[in-house]
């Protein structure tokens, strides 16, 4: 049963409301279930059953009865039980029952198929669950749990929700998708666990067997198999975890409207939405494209130079479409010539310049906000990573510095010279999702903050400020985000990797509510341990070495000294060999936070034994919620610690590349806007000079256009070099037009010469285009 009968549809039809008419003129039918079979057989509404579809088809009349184009006659009355069938006492209670799942003797999913199973399974809904036994619609399959100690609950599944926002987009379909694939889907209507029963794991592990059951079970009862189940979580009452655990994904929130809801009262309480693939290729089955709905897409999927501003920006809830599509231009323009105020990127046109400002200078209460602006990429970001089996979601922080923008409004201090001479500007925290090969899958999270300076009437002692109101709140807030997409992403783990700065109590204490997401942390504090006299550094170096691995220290450019900021030297990179020691401690909460308990994590320590001559040895010492017993887990961790760097490269790429501390504006909120625009182009870049290292056998079409292509084939002819046709074989040579010499012993070429190799392309591309004017 590929596709559902439209029977409401058919039967609106002018010739087919005609045929109806004409037939209740003869009076020949006594009553109007006669008359639905008799349709049935005539336009063929059978199920995949080969039965006819009765209640569809009395429906659809029944419709089309109110809507005053036929009179049909009587119901065929027929009597049913006025209740539903029970048990004359409620079912017994379980005893017995061991406090794991995985010591349950006799764990089983019993289908429910006589009379006698439907009194149990009515007797321990109507009794013990909130929503009671029904009625369920649609097709419908029910299980009784059943074990060695008695029974221990039930299911129920029957027809989905007719429609729910969320979840169409999510899956991808327009409204005649909808309306031809919607008996693929099942939802669960009933889960019971009895009350009485306090078995640790048991509802996942239940989850996952019904899962693994239910499509054989439905193709037997229906004749054909479903492809999606759904269901509905009351958070009110319970948090989901049970779903999650059993691969299940989150994919929004109802609107707390019920399936009988013609009149939008919204009178349901609002759930969360889970849904369960029990197939992987659910979407080309029901006939949908690769890239429709939010699934799983690879790192250069639809990010060929003619779309990608429109699948990154396009349909942004920026309040109006006109915005929406202005924003895309604005994006596609500015990504060719990224380090350029908008009036030269604009070449000259007014109205480009003009529609510009429009967007940016929209009022600071308008619907164009920095988070509005990132929406669509942070949804093509999450299905980037639901490709991957791991993802380092990477937190740093930077200030931007606008000290120069003396009238704009809304900046806060980011900084303070030698002088007591306070620096304008914001801070921007951001979340980098970046695969385990180091390409970057995209921006998370980004927020810009404007800083004050702690009053000098706020004498409160440090630890007696609330967490929500220090700096350091920015790594929880981020740490929670990452947890809230881990219920969309179950089969990708997720690790949080931060620098020194997020090495504080409440951050480990914070991961203990999302255990879905891991914390990866470069220690700062030297601090006491519970058992032994020595502090956390000198009894990891006094731990014996588990392992040694070869990692590449990234090149360090020199820094002066800075405000509260010490000088850096210049540190060109190369490659370490570190030998690695661990040592599960417990973390001990600070004084003030006394009534917290000690949390348990994995310290790992790294020290390189032979640095290069006049060179400081690395040595890093990483706080994990990681299970680094083993020495494959702990240099994993390690190279994860490696990649943390791309998010620097990022940042370097905002200011260089793309300028953005040389943006002018009259206010922070329309900095934040242009601020958020170059954030997906700084990205951009970054892939494009990644996916030529990593992947570097894809065509060349992934990255560039017909036009690029043709000139960077005509520039290689002159040059009398090798023609290209592959990834890697095309950002190369932009890095050499950037500059980038290719000598033996020189690096991969870096952002910075891609960028510029990038621009000059550009303005390559305009002249080769206008040769035939």
């Amino acid at each position: 049963m590929s596709t559902q009968n439209q029977i409401k549809r058919k039967l609106s039809e002018h010739a087919a409301i005609e045929y109806v008419s004409g037939l209740l003129d003869e009076d020949e039918f006594n009553h109007r279930t006669e008359l639905a079979d008799f349709l049935c057989e005539q336009f063929e509404f059978y199920d995949a059953r080969g039965q006819e579809q009765r209640s569809g088809c009395l429906k659809a009349l029944r419709e089309l009865e109110a809507s005053g184009y036929f009179t049909l006659p009587d119901a065929w009355s027929k009597k049913g039980p006025s209740s539903p069938r029970r048990l004359s006492a409620p079912v017994p209670d379980p005893e017995g029952v061991p406090e794991k799942a995985g010591a349950v003797r006799g764990l089983r999913l019993e289908l429910v198929g006589t009379v006698d199973d439907m009194r149990i399974w009515n007797e321990m809904m109507i009794g013990e669950h909130p929503r009671g036994h029904g009625p369920l619609v649609g097709r419908q399959v029910r299980y009784l749990i059943g074990s060695e100690y008695g029974w221990l609950g039930a299911l129920g599944f029957a027809a989905p929700a007719l429609q729910l926002a969320e979840r169409d987009r999510w899956i991808g379909w327009d409204v005649e998708h909808r309306r031809s694939h919607l008996h693929s889907l099942v939802g669960m209507s009933r889960f019971l666990i009895r009350p009485s029963i306090k078995c640790y794991n048991l509802a996942s592990r239940l989850l996952t067997m019904v899962m693994q059951r239910l499509p054989e079970d439905f193709e037997q009862c229906y004749n054909y198999r479903p492809l999606l189940v759904e269901t509905f979580v009351d958070t009110s009452r319970n948090i989901g975890t049970c779903y999650r655990a059993a691969n299940w994904i989150r994919v929004g929130r109802t609107r707390g409207r019920g399936r009988q809801d013609r009149y939008r009262n919204s009178t349901e309480t609002v759930k969360d939405i889970y849904v369960y693939p029990l197939e992987k290729d659910f979407r080309s089955k029901m006939e949908l494209s690769e890239e429709a709905g939010l699934g799983p897409l690879g790192p250069s999927e639809g990010l060929d130079p003619d779309s990608w501003a429109q699948k990154e920006f396009g349909d942004a809830p920026v309040g109006d479409g006109r915005l929406s599509k202005r924003l895309v231009s604005v994006a596609e323009s500015k990504a060719e010539n990224p380090g350029s105020a908008f009036t030269s990127v604009a070449h000259g046109d007014p109205a480009a310049v003009k529609g510009y400002y429009r967007f940016i200078d929209m009022p600071d209460d308008s619907a164009v906000t920095m988070e509005n602006i990132l929406q669509p990429h942070r949804e093509r970001t999450v299905r980037r990573m639901q490709a991957q089996r791991s993802v380092l979601c990477i937190q740093d922080g930077t200030d931007l510095n606008y000290t120069n923008l003396d009238q704009c409004e809304g900046l806060g201090v980011v900084g303070t010279n030698q002088t007591g001479a306070k620096s304008r500007g914001l801070h921007l925290h951001s979340t980098l999702a970046v695969a385990p090969n180091g390409v970057p899958l995209g921006v998370i999270r980004a927020k810009c903050t404007a800083p004050q300076p702690r009053s000098p009437k706020d004498n409160r002692l440090a630890s007696a400020i609330p967490i929500e109101e220090k700096k350091t709140f920015c790594w929880i807030e981020g740490l929670r985000d990452i947890a809230e997409l881990a219920t969309e992403m179950p089969h990708t783990r997720l690790i949080s990797v931060c620098d020194r700065e997020a090495d504080f109590f409440e951050l480990f204490d914070e991961q203990l509510n999302h255990p879905g997401v891991e914390l990866l942390v470069r220690a700062k504090h030297n601090r006491n341990l519970s058992e032994g006299p020595l502090k956390l550094f000198e009894t990891l170096r006094a731990e014996p070495v588990r392992t040694q691995v070869n990692v590449r220290i990234p090149r360090q450019s020199a820094r002066p000294k800075k405000s509260k900021q010490k000088a850096r030297p210049k540190r060109p990179g190369r490659k370490a060999k570190l030998s690695v020691h661990t040592k599960r401690i417990e973390l001990r909460p600070p004084g003030y936070l006394a009534d917290k308990q000690p949390i348990d994590i994995w310290v790992i320590h790294a020290l390189e034994d032979k640095p290069p001559r006049h060179a400081k040895a690395v040595e890093w010492f990483l706080l994990t919620t990681v299970d680094a017993s083993s020495p494959e887990e702990a240099v994993s961790c390690l190279r994860w610690y490696c990649l943390r760097w791309r998010i620097e490269d990022w940042h370097r790429v905002l200011k260089s590349g793309c300028a953005i501390e040389e943006i002018g504006h009259k206010s922070a909120e329309r900095l934040r806007r242009a601020i958020a625009i170059n954030l997906v182009i700084a990205w951009r870049i970054m892939l494009m000079t990644l996916l030529g290292r990593e992947t570097p056998e894809q065509p060349a079409e992934v990255l560039f256009t017909d036009i690029e292509l043709e000139v960077l084939r005509a520039y290689s002819k002159k040059k009398g070099l090798k023609e290209i046709s592959l990834l890697g074989e095309a950002t190369r040579l932009v890095a050499r037009i950037g500059g980038y010499m290719g000598r033996t012993h020189d690096p991969p070429p870096g952002h910075q010469l891609m960028w510029e190799g990038y621009r000059k392309i550009k303005a390559m591309c305009e002249g080769y285009a206008l040769r035939d004017d």
